[in-house]
């Protein structure tokens, strides 16, 4: 077997269930499961439709791993709509590819980028982060570099705190805005240091943008890659790839349908290791997919419910909890007083609600572990339950946790 598969970390969700098994959940509340980013809000209408519409004449070709003209250009249109590109910067041909969510891409795109010709690779990521892009690097024989994200930074990635030997080993620079769990989000002149730092050290960047149609209806939407490097004129937008994906914007993620779009020559690689990778996206899918990315009404339906869940949310728990209100995405990352995993056990036990410990999202680096004392709460369930579920967690805090911690 492949040695590196011994230094894979245990996925959160499998140590939760373990945590959990230890106890038993209060049989008298019923479940509100909180520990997960899984949109529950309806399927839109409009790709139903053309889900269905397209399942009979589809399902007898295999799908090309490059996708078809019609997903591909309706994926262009709406990165250049969306993040403000000139008309027709981006070449559906060559800088657009389908992937089946942005999991199996973000994991994907690291095997193929590595390169053990050169020196011992390394790949950086935030800390706390999407554990697939650990995975990626530890799977692709690389070294993973753990970016810490603490209060100290604003709960995002400081790259400037990065040495210059470590820049010189990084390959893979693996960036999510809004962050997971963390929710802020990066600023242009974050950006163009990164995209400085990647011209300097030659290093590619992966955009994880999966989150930036979740936002503050009232405020400007997230910032993206590609935005950074039109306002420098990158217009190649060379050593940069962005992740996009319907699963959290249109509340689909079994339809696990996303792309990646950017710098040509790099896709151009990435499309001849997905010919062999055998993650092609059903045709009906992807014209499914397509008729998602043309329409907007449904992503600010999507928006509002968002945002309606958070105001209902944050004067429950505020008083019981650290939190501050996340620039994007729909997480909290609330800190708690004392041990994070006793305090989503003992709350499962008692309320019957699951949050996800923010050990689980992180790792002990010899500055600290960022995600001790914190929990990642998913406001993904419907207004009425995320309501129920914070009255839950404030009663359990006020009565039983705070007073004795």
């Amino acid at each position: 077997m492949n040695p590196h598969l011994a230094a894979l970390n245990a996925y959160p969700f499998d140590r939760l269930r373990r945590l959990f098994a230890a106890v038993t959940a209060n049989p008298r509340l019923d479940p509100i499961a909180l520990h997960i980013g899984e949109p529950r809000h309806a399927a839109p209408a409009v790709i139903l439709r053309a889900l269905a519409h397209n399942l009979e004449t589809e399902l007898g070709n295999y799908p090309l791993s490059r996708g078809i003209d019609a997903f591909r250009e309706a994926a262009a249109a709406w990165l250049e709509t969306r993040f403000d590109l000139p008309d027709g910067c981006i070449d559906p041909a060559t800088m657009v590819l389908p992937v089946a969510g942005t999991r199996e891409a973000l994991f994907s795109f690291c095997q193929a980028v590595v390169d053990h010709g050169q020196r011992p690779p390394l790949v950086a990521m935030p800390n706390p982060g999407y554990q697939i892009y650990e995975g990626a690097a530890i799977l692709a024989g690389a070294e993973p570099h753990y970016i810490n994200t603490t209060p100290a930074t604003m709960f995002l990635p400081d790259l400037s705190r990065i040495d210059a030997l470590t820049w010189q080993r990084c390959q893979l620079l693996y960036l999510c805005s809004p962050g997971n769990p963390t929710g802020q989000v990066l600023s242009i002149d974050a950006w163009q240091q990164a995209l400085s730092l990647a011209d300097q050290y030659d290093f590619v960047i992966a955009s994880d943008e999966c989150y930036s149609e979740i936002y503050d209806p009232d405020q400007a939407p997230p910032v993206g890659l590609l935005q950074a490097c039109q306002a420098l004129g990158r217009e190649d937008f060379s050593r940069c790839v962005v992740f996009h994906s319907l699963s959290k914007r249109s509340s689909v993620p079994g339809l696990r349908s996303g792309f990646v779009a950017g710098d040509a020559d790099i896709l151009r690689d990435y499309a001849l290791y997905r010919s062999y990778h055998g993650c092609a996206v059903n045709n009906a899918v992807q014209l499914a997919s397509a008729a998602g990315w043309r329409d907007e009404v449904h992503v600010h339906s999507n928006r509002l419910a968002y945002a309606r869940k958070f105001a209902a949310v944050a004067p429950l728990l505020h008083p019981h909890l650290d939190i501050y209100q996340p620039q994007g995405g729909f997480y909290y990352w609330a800190g708690v007083k004392g041990d994070e995993q006793a305090f989503a056990q003992a709350l499962f036990a008692t309320q019957n609600v699951s949050v996800l410990p923010g050990t689980f999202m992180s790792r002990a680096t010899p500055e600290c572990d960022p995600g001790r004392g914190r929990i990642r709460i998913s406001l993904v369930a419907e207004v009425e339950a995320c309501i129920e579920a914070a009255r839950r967690i404030a009663t359990f805090a006020q009565q039983t946790w705070n007073s004795e911690n």
